[in-house]
């Protein structure tokens, strides 16, 4: 079981420096940014780039490990957020988990001058991006010819520290979604309440079956779209059920008052070591 924490990156570096310690001294084991420009509250507020600051914060860590949930497909092309993503392994000696979606905020689009493809076009790239990210790993070149991304003879170095490939994890809902995700992912990640959660992982483990994969191979996620830290019996009472339901790795946005603070330094002390056994 994993209990990770997402930073975030709307804030000065020193605090953002100040939660990874902080992360990583309480006995968490992952900490997150999330791969958006802007906020959707507040646009005007300051937002620093995921993969940059992923970087910065792997350079003052030891242990936790590092992602961001989940990098849009749409904003990079995919060599290039891979480029990131490897040399971000490398900083850290090998600790980063590799997201990455489809793609959704239209407005972020809009702003930034990013095509926003129909919904099928953007399954259809996200999958070519996926064919692509594993072969760049995999191989010394790659010769991809597809119908939104080429690459001819392309070359690809260094390697991540992590070997075969980084361990993916993909944000999805839908049902083709899910079928990607079957094919390519170490980790599935919901953001769904328990019973849609229920649903759509037993429909992965549908999607494993069909292509004959086994459907534990995949680590299931949860990040929870409300706060679950008003206390720490809620928040047991949360992973408890979902563990239930097979997930076993918990992200939880950053604490945004002292109670929620509490909470999480509480659970750090008596909850987690208890959930681990």
């Amino acid at each position: 079981m994993r209990v990770g924490l997402v930073v975030g990156q709307r804030d000065s570096w020193p605090e953002l420096v100040r939660r990874a310690r902080l992360a990583e001294d309480l006995g968490y084991d992952s900490i997150w940014v999330v791969d958006h420009f802007f906020g959707g509250s507040d646009e005007m507020g300051d937002t620093h780039e995921a993969y940059s600051v992923l970087a910065g914060l792997a350079m003052v860590t030891n242990r936790v490990r590092l992602g961001v949930m989940v990098a849009g497909n749409t904003y990079r092309n995919p060599v290039v957020l891979l480029k990131q993503a490897v040399t971000v392994d490398h900083i850290s000696n090998g600790r980063v988990d590799f997201g990455i979606g489809a793609g959704w905020w239209e407005r972020e689009h809009e702003a930034f001058s990013y095509v926003f493809p129909s919904a099928g076009d953007r399954v259809s790239m996200f999958e070519e991006a996926l064919e692509a990210i594993d072969s760049f790993q995999r191989n010394e070149r790659t010769n991809f010819d597809g119908k939104f991304y080429q690459y001819v003879n392309t070359p690809f170095e260094p390697k991540p520290i992590q070997q075969p490939v980084m361990p993916m994890l993909i944000g999805a809902s839908g049902p083709r979604m899910l079928g990607i995700t079957a094919r390519h992912t170490a980790i599935w990640n919901t953001r769904s309440p328990l019973d849609e959660a229920k649903a759509k992982s037993a429909l992965l483990d549908e999607k494993c079956k069909e292509i004959g994969r086994d459907p534990n191979e995949i680590l299931r996620s949860v990040w929870p779209a409300g706060s679950q830290l008003g206390s720490v019996e809620t928040l047991g009472d949360y992973i408890g059920s979902f563990r239930e339901a097979g997930f076993d790795d918990f992200l939880f946005a950053w604490p945004t008052d002292d109670e929620e603070m509490a909470t999480v330094e509480e659970a750090a002390r008596t909850l987690l070591p208890e959930l681990r056994g």
